[in-house]
């Protein structure tokens, strides 16, 4: 559904904005998606009767819109300056995670006066999809006995249950797919773990790590490597000083984990555990320590409300 064009300022983004299609709307920010940044080429036959003209040409990737709208609390000055700085310091912290080997959406355009970025839209599924929390904004239920493992069990034994009916629900496309490659729920929440020590190598902090901002991608050409895990979303990104910066990264995950994911403590584990490896042992200590501090501060803070 479009969006009238009175509704933005004028800007080289308005265009794009006026054909998109809204997909997401949050207290920042409104998400556009559109198929491609070129209406479809049109061939005109003169040989041809009729005087329509067809586009059978293949049209290109798609393209993700992220337009963060004026906020009517904040004088026009102030909330001009903050918009322009934060598509600032998110397109860099895109650019700086690529360069680093992070797989991450690539930048088309930062129209710091619209109020916009332009992105590459992943083709994929988010994590929250395959692990079964349901697609985007959709509510989640799931009956106590689909998602119950047995615990008596041992890893191998799990992730061949996992692989069959487990915890994910029938119908699961994305986790379909993953089956017919042969990857696991433990490969999956490996790659995850990895992902993340990767970005924390860089010294981003992504600010906002849910199963949401995570999509798996397919990657056929790669025999060894069938899929890419995809970090998105990095509106809230900032860069870390202090271990205790990592630690409150790694809580917020593992909070989205227990809320979207029930029975996810084995999970996160294993995300854990390939992040240590990944991120080295002198590393990983320090952020060791501030994360359980960090969920000891949580676990109050829940007890109190």
């Amino acid at each position: 559904m479009s969006t009238p064009a009175s509704y933005y300022s004028y800007s080289p983004s308005t265009y794009y904005l006026e054909r998109g299609e809204l997909i997401k709307q949050g207290a920042e920010a409104k998400v556009f998606a559109l198929s491609s940044l070129f209406p479809p080429p049109k061939i005109y036959n003169p040989s041809s009767p009729s005087s329509s003209s067809s586009s059978s040409a293949p049209s290109s990737s798609g393209v993700i819109i992220k337009y963060r709208f004026p906020k009517q609390y904040r004088h026009p000055s102030l909330d001009a300056s903050l918009t322009a700085s934060r598509l600032t310091f998110e397109a860099r912290s895109l650019a700086r995670a690529a360069r680093y080997g992070v797989t991450v959406p690539r930048v088309l355009w930062v129209d710091e006066k619209g109020g916009c970025i332009g992105l590459e839209k992943v083709e994929g599924w988010s994590v929250r999809e395959v692990l079964g929390g349901g697609a985007e904004g959709e509510m989640e239920y799931q009956d106590e006995e689909e998602i119950e493992l047995d615990m008596d069990t041992n890893d191998d034994e799990r992730d061949v249950d996992v692989q069959g009916e487990g915890e994910v629900e029938e119908g699961n496309e994305g986790w379909d797919k993953l089956k017919q490659l042969g990857v696991g729920r433990d490969h999956l929440m490996r790659s995850i773990g990895s992902a993340l020590a990767k970005l924390h190598l860089t010294t981003i902090i992504h600010g906002d790590l849910t199963t949401s901002n995570m999509m798996i991608r397919l990657t056929p050409d790669n025999k060894s490597h069938p899929y890419e895990i995809v970090l998105i979303d990095f509106g809230l990104s900032s860069t870390a000083q202090f271990p205790e910066n990592y630690a409150v990264d790694l809580y917020v995950l593992e909070r989205a984990f227990a809320s979207t994911h029930p029975r996810s403590e084995k999970l996160y584990a294993g995300v854990l555990e390939a992040y240590a490896k990944g991120l080295g042992e002198k590393k990983w200590k320090p952020i060791e320590t501030k994360l359980k501090e960090v969920r000891k501060r949580g676990r109050k803070r829940d007890m109190t409300g």
